[in-house]
């Protein structure tokens, strides 16, 4: 799932130097090489997860797509797995890839940056084409009906598979969890001072970044507020906007009124107007308790509910949106892939 992390303005006035104790100095030495330390070590960055794909899968390498691989029987239908910000192959994704794979699916869960030497180190300019090579990969399996393949994506994961989906007439379905109704400015979590002097699109395509809407105004610490505030200019740039209107199949959208990472239920809302009014077919879950973490599996004996708290909502309300919602996307691509 994502974990924007942006520096704080340090508020540092000039002032003017005066004469100080040897021992000042050896303090402001201590922490101008601790500073240097942090830099190179990097310790705010969360570590790059590489979920292993146990003996239901495996780990493919193959003409620079990077995945864990879930074959299902013969001309089953398949689904393509996007995680977000959290890059590499996050284990919440993998939960999703092993838990669609068990409910009958042939299911890739992809990496877009962050597991590989050659994959982007952050999620700045991916290649929308990798998206498009992963369908076409997926088609090509032996296990996989070519015509029954669906997409699911996460947070920013969502916005790689509604514009993969927008362009992709044949993909037969989509799911976007907590999502996102535009293309955002892209994320460094490694070097999050970056995002405050501007990053470029998240994503690119034919090699030119995809138009994208900047972040709204810093107040303090509160992520939420640089979506909540970008989203006020999206009227100034309409090219941003995802072209929900131009997927074929149908959308099922879930989100959480408490998300305090980003306004997943508004985004949602927009994106559910948006195919409406084009006749398309959409269905939106939205829990009331649940926040940014309330998508997914069912928790399990291995997950305290109150971990699920950290970016919105409760324990309780995260894991009953789970408990409700998961089923309800199983359903979902069961009855759109046949």
């Amino acid at each position: 799932m994502d974990r924007v992390m942006l520096m704080e303005e340090s508020g540092v006035k000039r002032r003017r130097w005066k004469p100080v104790g040897i021992g000042c100095l050896g303090v402001v030495a201590a922490l101008i090489v601790a500073g240097l330390v942090a830099v190179i070590v990097k310790p705010w960055a969360p570590e790059m997860e590489v979920a292993d794909p146990g003996p239901a899968g495996e780990r493919i390498e193959d003409d620079g797509l990077v995945g864990n691989w879930y074959p299902g029987g013969p001309r089953s239908p398949a689904v393509l797995v996007l995680g977000g910000s959290e890059g590499g192959l996050g284990a919440q994704a993998d939960a999703m890839g092993r838990s669609l794979h068990e409910a009958g699916h042939s299911v890739l869960v992809l990496s877009y940056f962050g597991a590989a030497d050659h994959q982007p180190k952050h999620l700045e300019l991916v290649e929308l084409e990798l998206f498009d090579q992963a369908v076409a990969w997926l088609r090509a399996q032996s296990e996989v009906d070519p015509q029954r393949v669906g997409v699911i994506g996460t947070s920013k994961g969502s916005e790689a598979a509604l514009l993969l989906a927008s362009g992709d007439p044949d993909i037969a379905a989509v799911a976007a969890l907590v999502p996102s109704s535009v293309v955002w400015s892209g994320i460094n979590q490694r070097e999050p001072w970056e995002m405050i002097f501007g990053l470029d699109s998240s994503w690119s395509r034919g090699g030119e970044p995809v138009p994208y809407l900047p972040y709204g105004e810093a107040r303090g610490p509160d992520v939420y507020e640089l979506y909540r505030t970008g989203l006020e200019n999206v009227a100034d740039h309409p090219e941003a906007v995802i072209p929900v209107e131009q997927i074929t199949g149908p959308v099922l959208l879930m989100c959480g009124q408490q998300d305090s990472l980003w306004p997943s239920c508004p985004m949602a809302q927009q994106i559910e107007e948006r195919i409406n009014a084009n006749g398309g077919t959409v269905e939106l879950l939205a829990y009331v308790d649940a926040g940014h973490l309330g998508v997914g599996p069912p928790v399990g004996e291995d997950l305290d509910p109150e971990a699920l708290t950290e970016l919105g909502g409760t324990g309780s309300g995260n894991a009953e949106a789970r408990a409700d919602g998961w089923p309800k996307l199983l359903a979902f691509f069961a009855a759109a892939l046949g």
